[in-house]
């Protein structure tokens, strides 16, 4: 992408840089022009359709100033990137932009841009570092615990003639009043009902519990003060309920009738193995996961580095609002995130101070890896990204087009991001290489050296199944 700006760097030391940036005068009328017949979409001038007024009367009506401002304030972004990429600089935290007066017509833009940096790391050893890595094991209990959710998803209900218990399920009808009178969504018919699984409201399952096929009760409940449908939280209510059936949750004998049910397995054992498989690729995917990260810690303490303090803090921040959009992104509040955490923004961003440091560590020395050993990305490595991340994007998981691709390629490049994605590709090579040239010791062999040490099993289960780790996690 042929860029619109030039800019200088200078060192402003405590892994700070100032960059200087011009925009010249032909890319800043270009964005006038720009801004110009965007305002035009809504202007109404005597002479000219609407939509249809020319940039060179907008900016007579309106005047050059306003709409300069308008097109500065739309193009920054975009400069601001382009400085970026261009200076080289691997940003850390906000940065803190300078914009000098709007230029006159003819001149260039020029604004500065203060930030944090990624420091410079003097590398130790970073081949052939000693790392312990366990051996996979399946653990019987997990094994059980996925033999028993298989059975769980073949079990059957059988009508039963006796008291209903917990864990046994009433078919029931059932109509609810307040004060007498019934209310929307307060009535159903052949509704299944699991005891004891406290899927309605508090109270309810426990007075069903005990009945038998035929009887009529009145269940009364309070709503919770929280309850969703707020006419009824909070309210006392009356369901008349008329229990029609009982039944009861059998599992199947595990014999190898139900290895057959489960999956066409000859026997219970072939089952068995089949799952203890499964589990052991999760394993195996977690340890590597573990000995990659484990390696390039052993890197790090390797290395010699200086971080401010004011970088990590502004790092911390940085990876909270990475949290905070990705919690907005499921649906949640991050203020309420907090509030449910019990802690202020600043608060926990102080908390992640360490695992800030650590990153920036990483980062660090994976940079100077990349450019002690000349790691380079291709255009293929970049277009094969681009392809997995729009498949993945697709319902399905679609392969992406050859034309999808191209489009996704444009798009990224206009955007000043492939220049993003072949540095993170880059970084991802970097742990390549320091994982396969790690010396992979036993993990009781590590402890007594004193080695760095890959974590342990409790530990690696609280990782996704196959995620390895990545820079900047």
């Amino acid at each position: 992408m042929a860029t619109a700006v030039t800019a200088t760097t200078t060192d402003l030391g405590d892994s700070r840089v100032r960059v200087d940036v011009e925009v010249p005068s032909e890319a800043l009328e270009r964005e006038l022009t720009s801004a110009a017949s965007a305002l035009g979409q809504d202007m109404r001038i005597p002479g000219f359709r609407k939509g249809k007024v020319p940039a060179e009367v907008v900016i007579r009506q309106v005047g050059r100033e306003a709409v300069l401002d308008e097109a500065v304030r739309r193009a920054l972004p975009g400069w601001y990137e382009q400085a970026l990429q261009e200076a080289g600089v691997a940003v850390v935290g906000d940065p803190k932009v300078d914009l000098n007066d709007l230029p006159e017509k003819g001149a260039p833009l020029a604004f500065t841009i203060e930030v944090g940096v990624v420091p410079d790391a003097q590398l130790g050893e970073y081949k052939g570092v000693e790392v312990g890595k366990r051996e996979p094991e399946v653990d019987d209990d997990e094994l059980d615990a996925e033999i028993a959710r298989i059975r769980e998803s073949l079990a059957s209900l059988e009508t039963v003639e006796r008291e209903a218990g917990e864990g046994d399920f009433a078919v029931v009808d059932f109509v609810g009043s307040i004060d007498g009178e019934p209310f929307e969504g307060g009535e159903a018919r052949g509704y299944l009902l699991e005891l004891g699984a406290g899927r309605l409201i508090p109270g309810f399952e426990e007075q069903v519990t005990g009945a038998k096929a035929g009887e009529q009760r009145d269940v009364t409940v309070t709503f919770p003060d929280d309850y969703q449908a707020e006419h009824l939280a909070g309210k006392e209510a009356v369901f008349a309920v008329d229990v029609k059936e009982i039944k009861e949750k059998r599992l199947p004998e595990l014999d190898d009738d139900f290895a057959v049910e489960a999956g066409g397995y000859d026997s219970l054992d072939e089952l068995r193995e089949e799952i203890a498989g499964r589990l052991r690729e999760v394993e195996e995917r977690n340890i590597d996961g573990e000995f990659r990260q484990a390696a390039v810690d052993a890197v790090v303490a390797e290395a010699k580095l200086e971080i401010p303090h004011e970088l990590v803090h502004s790092k911390a921040h940085e990876m909270w609002h990475r949290t905070a959009r990705r919690l907005s992104g499921q649906g949640i509040d991050p203020s309420q995130y907090l509030e449910l955490a019990g802690k202020t923004e600043e608060e926990l961003v102080t908390e992640g101070e360490a695992d800030a440091e650590t990153a920036l560590k990483r980062e660090a020395v994976l940079a100077a890896i990349v450019k002690n050993e000349g790691i380079e990305v291709t255009d293929e490595e970049i277009e094969e990204a681009l392809r997995a991340a729009v498949s993945g994007a697709q319902s399905g998981d679609q392969p992406a087009s050859d034309k999808q691709i191209k489009r996704a390629l444009k798009r990224a490049r206009s955007q000043g991001a492939d220049d993003a994605l072949r540095e993170d590709i880059a970084m991802r090579k970097a742990v390549d290489f320091v994982a396969e040239h790690a010396k992979a010791i036993p993990v009781d062999q590590a402890k007594a050296r004193e080695k760095l040490w890959t974590p342990g099993k409790d530990e690696a289960e609280q990782q996704p199944a196959g995620e390895l780790w990545t820079p900047g996690s």
